[in-house]
């Protein structure tokens, strides 16, 4: 019997060395980067592979291939949490004279949508996501939810194989070079406020946003929405959320404006 290690997902445990696990980590897809290759690539230091590989399966693929154990789904919900956690600390500690409400903007910038898709744009985490054919043909691997949830599972994966430091030495250096540019930006600001502002003092009328499209299944929807300002449309953005699209058009705007 192969050595096992405690399971917090499931709550008992499982071996390392049973025949599913086995085949799960080394069949499927040649052309997509193994989680060993990816670990290796970035250097991660993640001792229990099961949970690499469940962190990069996302629950399309477990249709296509019985074989696979389990989906990302519940590693997102507790990577969705450590995230939290670990930028809030982050941020106390690398600005120490930062006022709670300026603190808190700057995380919502960092742990939004439309960020950690692009850490795991960074990271080319795409590269090693399993995925089922449909999602595969319906551009799933680009989808900015896709990528948001798969870096959040990997977050949680890391977290629960090596703690807290784990996840803080994989975060610093995205983390550091991500405030840069939002604090140059001010996107740690509302994009929507600054929308409105704008055209408030532009003499506009107050901003319109109405949707354009509505990609995915039901329970991965993303939504296509547009900006319009007087009769022009400004931006367009995408998120998991009517309210997360808005403020990716909003931001779209802004940049298009030179705000």
């Amino acid at each position: 019997m192969g050595r096992q290690l405690p399971d917090p997902l499931w709550g008992g445990w499982r071996s390392l060395s049973s025949p599913e696990a086995c085949m799960h980590l080394n069949q499927g897809d040649l052309s997509l980067e193994s989680p060993q290759a990816f670990a290796q690539r970035l250097n991660l230091q993640i001792h229990n592979q099961l949970l690499l590989s469940r962190a990069l399966t996302h629950r399309s693929y477990l249709n296509e291939h019985p074989e696979a154990i389990e989906d990302n789904e519940r590693l997102e919900f507790l990577g969705d949490a450590v995230l939290d956690f670990i930028v809030g600390a982050w941020l106390y500690n690398r600005f120490p004279e930062m006022s709670e409400g300026d603190m808190t903007r700057l995380r919502a910038a960092l742990v939004r949508t439309e960020q950690l898709a692009e850490f795991a744009q960074r990271v080319e985490l795409g590269k090693a996501l399993r995925l089922g054919r449909g999602e595969e043909e319906g551009g799933g691997r680009a989808r900015q939810a896709m990528l948001c949830a798969a870096f959040e599972a990997l977050v949680g994966a890391l977290y629960l194989d090596g703690g807290i430091p784990a996840v803080e030495a994989f975060a610093a250096q995205l983390l550091e070079e991500a405030i840069d540019h939002i604090l140059r930006n001010h996107h740690d600001r509302d994009p929507k406020s600054q929308l409105q502002e704008w055209a408030q003092a532009n003499g506009h009328r107050t901003p319109l946003y109405r949707i354009v499209d509505e990609l995915g299944p039901d329970h991965e929807k993303v939504f296509e929405v547009e900006v319009v300002v007087g009769a022009e449309v400004l931006g367009r953005g995408q998120g998991s959320s009517k309210q997360a699209a808005s403020k990716a058009a909003a931001q779209m705007a802004l940049e298009r404006l030179g705000e």
